[in-house]
């Protein structure tokens, strides 16, 4: 082993008090374009100017210089000079203005009272006497510094109040700012359909605009602020016309950000190739040297992420050796941090990997910069670490930790208490593991909103950073025979990872989490919690009035999977039933067996799985025992997690279903004649409104829906589930409805009906071919409609066969059978009719959600 010799003797360790904003990077940079193209000025530099002319002007130009690029710090202190020699002036316009330029430093630098008051001042000189346009920067950067502290309300009325100011000073560019600034904290407070409609306003506004800089600048804004509210296929229409007009004007440094920024979005939409193209392109075409290395950085990580580990070493030394040539900046610094994070992936030189870190903090130092120092000194742990120097590992993360945690940096304490946790455990101390997992998902919890409203390609990426610390805790809290309270924080962390990877999937925190007592549910349901671990798959199980239990399949994830993946297949009937049989008998002996002896004596009815990983494209009920279907013993439903089941059962009363459906070759899709046949049956079993063909449109049910309770609303259509929402979607007559829009087809909600929808079915739609999250978005639907319960199918079934499950579900509903116990009975029908005896008929139903 080749250890790293210490380069950070001469680093002190002073840290000073503050707060930062929540924004990351581990892409790309903040605020890219503020540098322009300008290089920074050295120290010599500014003592000559000094020297020649120590007037305000020059301080107050000599602190727009380094704010420029990125030395903030040296920035505050031209700008304290000048405001002292602006003091006595009759007009207070100027020092409001420096005053704001001073709040705008200190907030980079993280001191958030001194930002604070240094904008209060600002804005009482301008109550005196101001011009629409100052008092518009300075009401900006009020709302800049209450969205970064959490006030989110006032940080919206800052904004719109700035763009009123904007308005009337006649600056296109600042109304557009303020506009895309009000959608962030829209979004923020949980307002999604207001901050997609300010969007949408904006994208209207600057449709009508002749094709200009401006209109370039302010589609490529508008661009990155889809991508941040996850509308991606808008984000990359949105970019691609920024990109044209930028291009016909031959406007090379708009061009590139552009590339850059379109580059993230096709990256989002995992189209790997189309994004390593834009970003070479946007390096080939960059006139400012960090938007190059920017663009080189985010292709050296992708090609990292893809595998392509021999592309990504012959990116190495080009990056090197732009990253040499970028004066010492915030920017350069992030740089520095980003590149050595890629070269510890592809096991480069660790001394060359700690001289780039120790530059980093030595250049953080000097700029006084203590969030870029904290991320260096976390990367340089996190090297040490690699290396399996678990003292000097544990130093730095910790260093890092203290200055992060004193600037209120919880994104950065996030990453650093799970660093901690993972090289403790590597240490073997157990507990303190366990309690700094616990601290970081405890912050990434508090972090929840601020993860999903922040650009997916700046912010934490989920399987990497965030999954993996929930995983953790989770196989750390049920080592060696773990305790009662070990085991209900496990199912505690395990259903908190159900919700973020919801939140992630949505690119929202809009689920309402609540905990539900499993009694008061159902008495007579056990709950079943199976974790797929690196090393291990564990069980939890939950019943009413008793213990938790625990048991453990000492298996590797690859193992596991790889039959999970085995069962999937054999449940196609042209595999051999043999196989099926083998592969469904070792998952129920995972599952199942250690406690089927208990659930037989507790007289259990209902399993309710929440389901893991690989597992949630399976059906439970086709888990075989060597002699039945678990199918055959149990009522079996899904859900997301507890924390998302409304408890409330359907009551026989209020059977009522809205019906849509196609039946004709729609959009590519093939024609579903059974459909009618299928809507029909239901028609004649339950009263019932229908909709086929081009009467089957997003407007018609909307407005149906509205004006009419109905608590069941079936729709009869192809549609598909996917871990990507952009690919998520139901087919109706003129369009697909993708899941994100499911709040706007069922509008429930916001229509003030007394009667929410107690079950959506979905009779025609299948998880994404090859996708091993693909049942996420089934989650992600069920949750997004409103609905209390969703009956969907994980693969696309036989017409008839589906037309015959159908009608018996409604039969048994009517006559007051629960949901969970309809659908098995409906399901048992078919496995007892010899050409629908095959689990491919009738193992595809599930419920999600409510099951009573």
């Amino acid at each position: 082993m080749i250890r790293i010799r210490s380069l950070l003797k001469s680093v002190h360790k002073n840290v000073c008090l503050g707060l930062l904003t929540l924004f990351l990077v581990t892409v790309i940079f903040p605020a890219l374009a503020k540098s322009d193209g300008k290089l920074s000025l050295t120290n010599r530099e500014i003592i000559a100017i000094n020297q020649q002319n120590n007037s305000k002007t020059i301080l107050l130009e000599q602190g727009r210089m380094l704010f420029v690029n990125g030395r903030f710090a040296e920035a505050v202190t031209f700008w304290q000079q000048a405001i002292e020699e602006l003091q006595g002036e009759s007009d207070p316009t100027q020092l409001a203005l420096t005053l704001n330029y001073l709040a705008n430093a200190y907030q980079e630098l993280g001191q958030w009272q001194q930002a604070k008051d240094a904008i209060t001042q600002s804005l009482t000189l301008l109550k005196v006497q101001s011009t629409p346009n100052i008092l518009a920067q300075v009401l900006n950067t009020q709302g800049n510094i209450l969205f970064a502290i959490g006030q989110t309300e006032a940080a919206l009325s800052s904004w719109q109040q700035a763009e009123k100011a904007y308005s009337q000073a006649g600056d296109e560019t600042g109304v557009i700012g303020s506009k895309i600034n009000q959608a962030q904290a829209l979004q923020n407070l949980g307002l999604y359909r207001r901050a997609k409609l300010n969007l949408q306003e904006l994208n209207t506004k600057l449709q009508s605009l002749p094709d200009t800089v401006l209109k370039a600048m302010g589609l490529r804004s508008l661009g990155v602020a889809l991508q941040v509210v996850g509308d991606l296929t808008k984000s990359q229409e949105v970019l691609n016309q920024s990109l044209v007009i930028s291009q016909k004007l031959n406007y090379d440094s708009e061009t590139s950000v552009t590339l850059l920024n379109l580059a993230n979005t096709l990256r989002a939409l995992q189209k790997p190739q189309e994004a390593l193209g834009n970003y070479q392109k946007a390096a080939e075409t960059a006139t400012n040297p960090l938007v190059k290395v920017a663009a080189n950085l985010n292709e050296l990580s992708l090609l990292v992420e893809t595998k392509n580990l021999e592309l990504a070493k012959k990116l190495v030394p080009q990056i090197e050796f732009q990253i040499e040539k970028i004066p010492p900046n915030r920017e350069s610094i992030y740089a520095q941090v980003n590149f050595a994070h890629s070269l510890i992936k592809i096991e480069h030189n660790p001394q060359v990997i700690a001289q780039i870190l120790a530059t980093a903090i030595k250049n953080s130092q000097q700029l006084r910069d203590l969030r870029a120092e904290s991320f260096a000194r976390g990367e340089l742990g996190k090297l040490y670490q690699k290396n399996q120097q678990w003292q000097e590992a544990q130093n730095l993360t910790k260093q890092a930790l203290t200055i992060a945690q004193q600037l209120n940096a919880s994104d950065i304490v996030a990453r650093l208490q799970s660093q901690m946790g993972e090289i403790l455990y590597q240490k073997g101390d157990i507990g303190s593991a366990i309690s700094a997992y616990t601290e970081s998902v405890n912050t990434l919890k508090s972090l929840r909103t601020d993860l999903v409203t922040i650009n997916p390609d700046i912010q934490f990426s989920f399987q990497e950073s965030v999954e993996p610390v929930y995983r953790q805790l989770v196989s750390l809290l049920l080592k060696n025979d773990p305790d009662q309270n070990h085991l209900k924080q496990a199912r505690e962390v395990i259903e908190s990872l159900q919700i973020a990877e919801l939140d992630n999937f949505f690119r929202e925190a809009c689920l309402d989490a609540k905990p539900q007592q499993i009694d008061r549910l159902d008495p007579q349901a056990v709950v079943i919690y199976p974790i797929i671990l690196p090393d291990r798959l564990e069980v939890i199980v939950s019943q009413p009035g008793k213990a938790l239990r625990q048991y453990t399949t000492n298996l590797p994830q690859t193992e596991v999977e790889k039959i999970l993946g085995q069962l999937l297949e054999s449940l196609n009937p042209f595999f051999s039933s043999e196989d099926r049989l083998r592969f469904s008998q070792q998952v129920y002996d995972w599952l199942i067996r250690p406690m089927e002896t208990e659930l037989a004596t507790n007289r259990v009815k209902t399993l309710v799985f929440v389901q893991d990983g690989l597992l949630r494209n399976l059906p439970m009920s086709a888990l075989y025992d060597g002699k039945s279907y678990l199918l055959e013993k149990y009522n079996i439903a899904v859900a997301p997690g507890l924390s998302l089941v409304a408890p409330r059962s359907l009551t026989q009363k209020k059977i009522k279903v809205l019906t849509g459906g196609i039946t004709e070759s729609r959009q590519g899709f093939s024609a579903l004649p059974g459909v009618e046949i299928e809507v029909n049956k239901i028609a004649q079993e339950v009263p019932s409104k229908v909709f086929l063909n081009q009467k089957f449109t997003e407007a018609n049910l909307q407005s149906e829906i509205a004006g009419t309770a109905f608590p069941i609303v079936h729709l009869a259509t192809h549609g598909q589930f996917s871990s990507n929402p952009e690919e998520t979607f139901i087919l109706t007559w003129d369009e697909k409805v993708k899941v994100k829009e499911f709040e706007n087809l069922l509008r429930f909600r916001e229509q003030g009906n007394a009667t929410p929808i107690e079950l959506l079915v979905l009779s025609a739609c299948q998880t994404a071919a090859g996708d091993k999250r693909a049942a996420l978005g089934l989650a992600g639907v069920a949750v997004r409609s409103g609905a209390r319960s969703t009956l969907a199918t994980l693969w696309s079934v036989r017409d008839e066969s589906t037309a015959e499950l159908m009608t018996e579900f409604y039969q048994l509903l009517s006559q007051g059978i629960n949901k969970s116990e309809a659908l098995q009975k409906a399901q048992l029908k078919l496995l007892n009719e010899s050409q629908y005896s095959h689990p491919f008929y009738w193992a595809p139903f599930i419920i999600v959600g409510n099951w009573l």
